[in-house]
C-alpha cells in the first residue's frame, strides 16, 4: 500500500500550480514554518535523501526557472518535510513562506469533484444523468464540424452529456483557449476562471452551455470547463454559493483555513507573486493588466480584484501547502477526517477508478484524477495505480500551448 504524500507549489501560472502524488493513508499532523512534526527516520525516510529535493528546487531558483517554491512531504500521517525556498516576490527580495499562498488553478478541480460527489453519495442525482436534467440550457446539444476549406457549421449531438462526461472530461466542452472554440467561448462571454469577470458562475455556465460542442459525449477525453459546470451543478443542486458550500463541507471540517476563491486583505502579503517563464528570456513577473497569447489570456490579479462574484470551480482557488495537504489526506483516509467521515470509503474508491475503460487504451481516468500505471507503464517514481491531478495528464489535450 502506497503511504507517502508528495507536494510542491511555485507560482507558475502557466503550469498547475501544485503538483500532487497521492500516496499517504492516514491523518497528518503539521508544524509550523519549516519544522517537520516528526523525523523522517520515523516514519521509514532519509533526511538525508529528502535533502536532495531542496537540492533539486534551488537549482531551479538560481537558474531563474522559477522565483521559489514550498515543498512538502508527509508519511504514515507525519509531515517529515516542509520547506520553503527562494522569494515569494523576487523583485522586492521577499522570502518564499511555508505558508505563503498559491493561485492553484486547475488544482481546484479535484476539491470541486469532491464537493461532487459528496452530493451523489447523498442520492441527490445519478452519474448518468443529462446535466440537462438540472440546468436545462445544456439541453438538445450540438457538436461543431469545421471541413477542410469550408464553412464550419454544427449537427446535432447524438447523445446527451452526462454528469460522469463532466467529471471524466469526455463531455465536449474545451477550453477558452482552444482553436475551434475559443472565439465562440470569447465571444459569448464564458468565463475560462483565471481573469476577473464580471458575472456569477451560472450566468457563465449557461452560455457555455449555448455553444456547440467540440466532439460526442463520449468520443473523446478533451481538457475543458467540465469542472466549472460543476461547480455550479453544486450550487444549483445545494442551493448555496460555491464558495460558501465548500467552506462548510470540505474547508471548515479540514482545517483549510487558508483556501478562498479571494484572498481576504489581511492574508495577501502571503500570496506569492505570479511569474512566467519564456525561452530565451527567462523568468517573467506578470504585469498588473492580463497576458494574452494568441487564444490564451491570463491575469494574476484575479484573487484580489475585480467583481468577486465568479466561483470558478475548475480553477479559482489559493491555497497553501498545508491546506491541500489536508485534503489529500481526506482523500487518502479514504474519506475520513479525525471522527467524521466526510465521504464513503466506496465513493473514494469509485473517483480513483478508472471509468475510460477500453475505448481509451493508453488512458486511465477516474471521477475528477488521473490514473497512473494502470493501462500504460509509469512515467517515474511511484505506485502503480497512483491517483493525481498534474501535468502530465493535462497534456493529453491537445488545447495546452507546448511552451507551458
Amino acid at each position: 500500500m502506497p503511504r507517502n504524500l508528495i507536494l510542491h507549489l511555485t507560482p507558475h501560472p502557466f503550469v498547475v500550480a501544485l503538483l500532487l502524488v497521492l500516496l499517504a493513508t492516514t491523518g497528518v499532523r503539521y508544524a509550523p514554518a519549516q519544522q517537520s512534526a516528526a523525523k523522517p527516520e520515523t516514519v521509514g525516510l532519509s533526511s538525508e535523501r529528502l535533502e536532495r529535493i531542496a537540492t533539486v528546487v534551488q537549482r531551479s531558483v538560481d537558474k531563474g526557472e522559477i522565483a521559489g517554491a514550498v515543498t512538502l512531504v508527509a508519511r504514515h500521517g507525519e509531515v517529515v518535510w516542509l520547506h520553503a525556498t527562494g522569494n515569494q516576490d523576487r523583485e522586492n527580495s521577499k522570502p518564499m513562506r511555508a505558508d505563503s499562498i498559491f493561485r492553484i488553478c486547475s488544482m481546484t478541480k479535484p476539491i470541486t469533484t469532491l464537493g461532487v460527489m459528496m452530493l451523489y453519495e447523498e442520492g441527490r442525482f445519478q452519474l448518468d444523468d443529462p446535466i440537462a436534467k438540472y440546468i436545462p440550457e445544456f439541453a438538445d446539444p450540438n457538436v461543431l464540424v469545421t471541413p477542410k476549406g469550408g464553412k464550419p457549421y454544427t449537427i446535432p449531438a447524438t447523445q446527451p452529456i452526462t454528469i460522469r462526461n463532466l467529471l471524466t472530461h469526455t463531455s465536449g466542452i474545451s477550453y477558452n483557449w482552444d482553436a475551434d472554440l475559443g472565439a465562440l467561448y470569447k465571444e459569448a462571454n464564458v468565463a475560462g476562471g483565471i481573469l476577473p469577470f464580471d458575472g456569477t458562475i451560472g450566468e457563465s455556465v449557461k452560455r457555455l452551455a449555448r455553444l456547440p460542442l467540440l466532439f460526442n459525449p463520449g468520443e473523446r477525453w478533451n481538457y475543458g470547463l467540465n469542472i466549472d459546470v460543476l461547480g455550479y451543478l453544486i450550487e444549483v443542486i445545494s442551493g448555496k454559493p460555491l464558495d460558501q458550500f465548500l467552506k462548510e463541507r470540505i474547508f471548515e471540517p479540514l482545517g483549510m483555513k487558508d483556501t478562498f476563491f479571494y484572498v481576504p486583505p489581511d492574508k495577501v502579503d502571503r500570496l506569492a507573486t505570479a511569474y512566467t517563464w519564456y525561452e530565451g528570456k527567462g523568468l517573467a513577473r506578470f504585469p498588473d493588466t492580463p497576458i494574452t497569447e494568441g487564444p490564451f489570456s491570463y491575469s494574476a490579479d484575479y484573487p484580489v480584484s475585480g467583481p468577486k462574484k465568479l466561483f470558478s470551480g475548475g480553477g479559482g482557488l489559493c491555497s497553501t501547502a498545508a491546506d491541500y495537504a489536508r485534503f489529500c489526506q481526506l482523500m487518502l483516509n479514504k474519506g475520513k477526517c479525525g471522527k467524521a467521515q466526510l465521504i464513503s470509503r466506496k465513493s473514494i474508491e469509485l473517483m480513483t477508478h478508472d471509468q475510460l475503460g477500453p475505448k481509451f487504451p493508453d488512458q486511465a481516468f477516474g471521477l475528477g484524477f488521473g490514473i497512473d500505471g494502470v493501462k500504460t507503464p509509469l512515467q517515474g517514481l511511484g505506485s502503480a495505480g497512483q491517483y493525481e491531478w498534474a501535468d502530465s495528464f493535462i497534456r493529453h489535450s491537445r488545447l495546452i500551448p507546448r511552451k507551458i
